[in-house]
């Protein structure tokens, strides 16, 4: 006996409810990013009904969209265009999550902007727009917490009657769950100049916030400058002439895949703001403002030259970005993508990677007066609070300087020594300079001196130690040593200068030298503290 079939199983529902509405106040959006999906849906229906809006208006028709904030509890955002409106035929899907537009080629492509961004920042949002060439205005209110416990699924729309030449849309954004605050203003509209800036450039885009001036996007400027094959050390001759730091780049993988636009080196260096920016379809995707793209495959380490210069805007194609426009799924590309780009920087003529690690910047006058006023102050300062007492106990309790050795004991903790002699025509100098790292050091500088015969040559021997452990050396020697070369320059000067001035003097340099390494033992050791 055979068993009865199985009774068919029945269709299982997968429409996503409208619980889903109170989940997406949880993505991970940033302020930006969620105004820009109402300013993308500004920018899609003015660029698909271009024609009859610039038949409306003229040629010289522009978008205009106005961002207006208030920042105090609970917080209103509204969000104005002067676009062509959303039609009665797209008005059910505008307002339906994940529903696809027919057409995913433009700035609106998943279904979700609006939705996503009006429930991230809001409880309570509604949306009042007019089409063009239609004759009523429409306005559908949503209050998520009410949709969402009662599982609401259809809202009513309010209509009333409107010039057919009217056309524009307007988000009101109230009860904030995210509400922008102090600097967070700002970056915001640093943000949105950066992310639509192909858009201000050519005019296609007029954005306000809060009613000030329209925002603008600066371009850095490019260095323009001699090529440098060393570090600090520029071209001579021919190859020596200034050139702008600037290249195309073009890149193509196939399948429409394409990576077009420039890269380039800043004029003036930024740690903060160097970088590439990621477009597609001309909005940004990755890198604005002080988010830039910087893979260290390129970029090196965060404290190297070619992080704080280099920097471009590529405009990629066919790639796909996530559901939020804030990052491009790469799958496996990315690192053939940065293998190509890293070439193309890297050809000749125009080396920037090489440029942007060996170029060195000259201080500008402006720069070099205003660090040199701040250290004339705090020098000042040092003399009347630290320096003034050591004179007066120097002058109470006067100490006599012994006399220089003929050499100085070599410390187990030694960093570098090198011997270099030179002849003034009267002596042969030999001259040894050597470092250590011996915290055990008490002056900063020491000098041996001894001058000898040696066969029909007077020799005259000078050895000086400088201590990279001491208190003078850890508070200025810099981050990564960088001043070391610059304290052994001033060491050498000064040894040498003792010296020579004995000879003319016949006053021994012992009390100078015995004095300086007193002064930078104690008080300008010290940073300022106010």
């Amino acid at each position: 006996m055979t068993a009865a079939p199985a009774d068919k199983p029945e269709a299982i529902g997968i429409r996503p409810e409208v619980t889903v509405l109170s989940v997406l106040r949880h993505l991970n959006y940033k302020a930006w990013f969620a105004l820009a999906e109402f300013i993308d849906n500004a920018l899609q229906s003015a660029i698909a009904n271009g024609d009859r809006l610039r038949e409306l208006h003229g040629k010289d028709f522009q978008l205009c969209v106005d961002v207006h904030l208030e920042s105090t509890a609970p917080g209103l955002i509204v969000i104005t265009d002067n676009a062509a409106g959303i039609c009665e035929a797209d008005f059910p899907r505008a307002f339906r999550a994940a529903q696809v537009p027919a057409d995913r080629s433009g700035l609106s492509e998943f279904g979700m902007g609006m939705k996503s961004a009006a429930c991230w920042f809001a409880e309570n949002w509604s949306v009042r727009t007019k089409a063009i060439g239609e004759t009523v205005e429409r306005t559908i209110n949503f209050n998520v917490k009410q949709i969402v416990e009662n599982k609401i699924e259809s809202l009513n729309v309010d209509v009333r009657d409107a010039a057919p030449n009217d056309h524009y849309t307007v988000v009101t954004l109230r009860g904030l769950h995210h509400l922008p605050q102090g600097r967070t203003v700002g970056k915001i509209k640093d943000h949105l100049a950066s992310i639509y800036r192909v858009f201000l450039r050519d005019g296609r885009l007029k954005l306000r916030f809060n009613g000030e001036p329209a925002l603008s996007y600066t371009s850095p400027k490019i260095l323009r400058t001699s090529r440098y094959p060393t570090p600090g050390v520029a071209a001579q001759g021919e190859e020596g002439a200034p050139v702008e730091w600037k290249k195309s780049i073009e890149l193509d993988f196939g399948d429409g895949q394409r990576v077009t636009g420039f890269a380039a080196i800043r004029e003036v260096g930024s740690t903060q703001l160097a970088g590439f920016a990621l477009f597609r379809r001309d909005r940004l995707i990755v890198g604005s403002v002080d988010d830039t793209y910087r893979p260290s495959f390129i970029f090196k380490q965060t404290t190297s030259y070619p992080y704080q210069r280099l920097f471009g805007e590529l405009h990629v194609e066919s790639f796909e970005v996530s559901h939020t426009k804030d990052g491009f799924r790469w799958e496996e590309y990315e690192d053939i993508f940065l293998e190509y780009l890293k070439a193309a920087i890297e050809a000749p003529p125009l080396d920037l990677l090489a440029q942007a690690e060996n170029y060195r910047a000259l201080p500008t006058r402006k720069s070099v007066e205003a660090q040199a006023t701040a250290a004339t102050a705090s020098v000042a300062e040092y003399v009347q609070r630290e320096v003034a007492p050591l004179l007066v106990e120097s002058r109470l309790h006067p100490v006599e300087a012994p006399a220089l050795p003929t050499e100085i004991e070599r410390s187990a903790l030694q960093a570098s020594e090198r011997e270099v002699t030179v002849d003034d025509g009267d002596f042969q100098w030999v001259i040894t300079i050597r470092t250590s790292v011996d915290p055990a050091r008490e002056n900063w500088l020491s000098l041996a001196k001894e001058e000898q015969l040696e066969d029909t040559s007077r020799v005259r021997r000078l050895s000086l130690d400088l201590s990279l452990a001491h208190p003078f050396s850890s508070e200025f020697i810099g981050a990564n040593g960088e001043n070391t070369e610059l304290f052994l320059r001033v060491a050498l000067a000064v040894c040498i200068s003792l010296v020579l001035s004995e000879d003319i003097t016949a006053e021994p340099p012992e009390s100078v030298l015995y004095h300086f390494n007193y002064l930078l033992r104690g008080a300008l050791a010290r940073e300022l503290q106010t």
